[in-house]
């Protein structure tokens, strides 16, 4: 233990030295991801809030055509507008993106709304544009609320009830809790928790391997009065405290930004206290130990540093593919999920952020396949030391 220690030390003191590779590691991932997820959070939220209270520019072509419908517009904080010439005139500044949505209003409008036809408007918008179609949706939206009140109206003055026209009342009873709301938003969180903890041990797997290795100190290393085992042990601990730290770093930077977040105005409440984090730190731990020793492992193949980041680049995706599809597919709890590292991880911690009460099972088995794993990685990577290929 006191040889596995002094070489734990020696790769700890080596990796602290280089700041600008510290730096990169523990700030890009910890800090820097939670920060931009709650930038463009908040983003969101404000501009979705601000869409339903701010006033909304509508051109219209043939205003005098509608009076009515265009005060009922104006009621539903819509601001009328001067539009284009014509129709012709509207689709061309459309496509130029002078307007986003233009209202046009033929001229037969009030004979044929007179006549009890069909009366026919057109809404001209680009679907491609994203802002522009967000305004149409909008002005959709009082158009057909527009044209339901005119129905009632005209089903009224015949003496029919034009709740006639509803023969089923569907109340939606939404189960949901804020907490369980706020997961929906914030369950891609462990893929930021995943991706820091091997961003902290990354260049430090990097360098106590191929970088060695590239630097020539490898056979001077491997000539000192320590077992290969102890040595490829040391340097996989020192690259799991890293790892145990940009975790650490990454739960408490969420922890701060969620009490910048207004998710309070849409109805979510997440369940991310200080009492959740530590449980959060616990059950991603065993992940460290897994990752630290894949990533020696896949650097142990390399010849170069720079060819061990190109593979371990890839390797900071695997993990997180299964967090991806889970989430596409909301995926719920299930027994054989909890075999998969990773994957595991983020359904417990999701039911967590849920406020849910967690399955011990389930805990349990992810620890201990996630624990399982890891030693096995690690027991290859010390078989993988004591051949002489190594330093070729």
């Amino acid at each position: 233990m006191r040889t596995l220690l002094t070489v734990f030390l020696k790769e700890l003191v080596d990796n602290l030295r280089d700041r600008r590779t510290l730096a990169s590691a523990l700030i890009m991932g910890p800090i820097f991801g939670p920060v931009l997820f709650a930038f463009i959070i908040n983003l969101s939220i404000e501009r979705s809030l601000d869409d339903a209270e701010t006033t909304m520019d509508l051109p219209v072509i043939g205003q005098a055509y509608a009076p009515n419908l265009v005060r009922y517009l104006e009621s539903r904080n819509i601001d009328i507008v001067a539009g284009p010439a014509d129709a012709a005139a509207a689709a061309a500044a459309i496509k130029t993106g002078l307007y986003d949505v233009i209202l046009v209003i033929p001229e037969a409008f009030g004979e044929q709304l007179g006549n009890a036809i069909p009366a026919k408007i057109e809404l001209y918008s680009d679907s491609a544009n994203t802002q522009g179609e967000k305004e149409a949706r909008r002005a959709r939206r009082a158009l057909n609320s527009y044209n339901r009140q005119l129905a009632s109206i005209r089903l009224s003055a015949r003496g029919i009830n034009p709740l006639i026209l509803r023969p089923i009342n569907i109340d939606d009873i939404d189960m949901s809790t804020p907490s369980g709301r706020s997961a929906m938003l914030l369950g891609m969180m462990t893929y930021f928790f995943i991706f820091a903890m091997l961003m902290g041990g990354m260049y430090l797997a990097i360098d106590t391997t191929a970088g060695e290795r590239e630097r020539g100190s490898l056979e001077p290393l491997l000539s000192l009065p320590v077992t290969r085992t102890q040595l490829i042990l040391g340097k996989i601990t020192a690259t799991c405290v890293f790892m145990a730290f940009s975790l650490l770093l990454s739960l408490l930077s969420f922890y701060v930004v969620l009490r910048f977040m207004p998710l309070e105005q849409l109805g979510m409440t997440p369940n991310f206290d200080l009492r959740v984090v530590v449980a959060a730190f616990w059950l991603l731990a065993p992940f460290i130990l897994l990752g630290a020793s894949l990533m020696t492992l896949v650097a142990s193949f390399t010849k170069s540093y720079k060819e061990a980041q190109t593979w371990l680049s890839v390797v900071l995706l695997a993990p997180t593919l299964p967090i991806l599809i889970v989430s596409i597919l909301t995926l719920r709890p299930q027994l054989e999920f909890m075999f998969i590292p990773s994957l595991s991880q983020h359904l417990i911690l999701v039911d967590m952020i849920k406020n849910e009460p967690l399955n011990g099972l389930h805990v349990a088995i992810s620890v201990v396949s996630t624990l399982t794993i890891g030693a096995l990685l690690t027991w290859v990577c010390a078989r993988l030391y004591r051949r002489e290929s190594l330093l070729g």
